[in-house]
């Protein structure tokens, strides 16, 4: 039973972010929701609603018929799936190697991974674009990939290390008293504990890396376009907001099944885990 005064103090607490969640993420979904329902303006933007007649799912049917959108969403999709297995490969052992520093020096290291965040976005793309420049590796998916990675890099690294630094040094010693090699204990101790850093790293890369559209623009050529360039190009030079908004809507779609599948294997290899120790 709750004491006197719990009910009140909940409220006061919980309030505030659920307002906030209402009036700038779900109010804002409902709108995107009812714009790719209406018509496009004879100029742009939307054409005047005067009642449930003038929605429709033009723009559903329209996306679907055309293959090309097709096309966009699969490269996206390989672009952020690619991207995610570099940013694992190269954030894993750097946030191994930093979780095994010396406190100071890893305080010194982490200051280094989130340095990058101190400058402007667009200064250090247009960093890479003279460094990629000579090398002719400019308007390439090559140099699309390396501007992703190099972007989401440090958030793959700061889960990992949240994870890893975590882990009891006790298990990997008691797995060498039972004769398991090096290898043997990163892959039955180490990495099975840290795949919730993996998980929640992977997420903090692949969904942003769907939406972006200033790396793919500044770096990639006009074989490169992804999908959040589409919305963007729907929205500002096309004018075609329902087309732009169902799109939104498709994309936002996708990546909530996406992460309900991937939190479900999560929990089931976490739960085989507890299974096998």
């Amino acid at each position: 039973m709750n004491a006197p005064g719990t009910r009140p103090t909940r409220w006061l607490v919980t309030a505030p972010p659920t307002l906030f969640l209402l009036v700038f993420f779900l109010l804002p979904a409902l709108i995107v929701v009812l714009a790719s329902l209406r018509q496009p303006g004879e100029f742009g933007g939307l054409a005047p609603l005067t009642g449930l007649a003038d929605l429709g799912a033009e723009a559903y049917r329209f996306l679907l018929d055309d293959i090309v959108y097709a096309e966009i969403f699969a490269r996206s999709f390989v672009v952020a799936g690619l991207t995610t297995l570099i940013c694992i490969v190269l954030a894993y052992p750097l946030a191994w190697l930093i979780a095994r520093s010396p406190q100071k020096r890893r305080d010194l290291l982490v200051l280094l991974v989130i340095l990058p965040f101190a400058s402007n976005f667009l200064v250090r793309i247009y960093a890479w674009i003279m460094l990629l420049g000579p090398a002719n590796l400019l308007y390439t998916p090559a140099a699309v990939i390396v501007g992703m990675v190099y972007v989401h890099l440090p958030f793959m690294i700061l889960p990992l290390y949240t994870n890893l630094e975590k882990h009891d040094p006790a298990l990997l010693e008691a797995a060498q008293d039972l004769g398991a090699s090096a290898w043997t204990r990163f892959w039955r101790v180490t990495f099975p504990l840290s795949l919730p850093g993996i998980f929640s790293g992977s997420a903090l890369v692949f969904i942003p890396v769907l939406g972006m559209f200033a790396v793919p623009e500044l770096l990639g050529g006009t074989g490169d376009i992804l999908i959040g360039n589409l919305i963007k190009e729907q929205f500002l030079d096309n004018r075609d907001w329902p087309l732009g908004s169902a799109l939104s809507i498709l994309l936002t779609v996708l990546v909530l099944l996406l992460a309900g599948i991937t939190a479900w294997a999560a929990r089931r290899g976490l739960h085989g885990t507890e299974a096998v120790s």
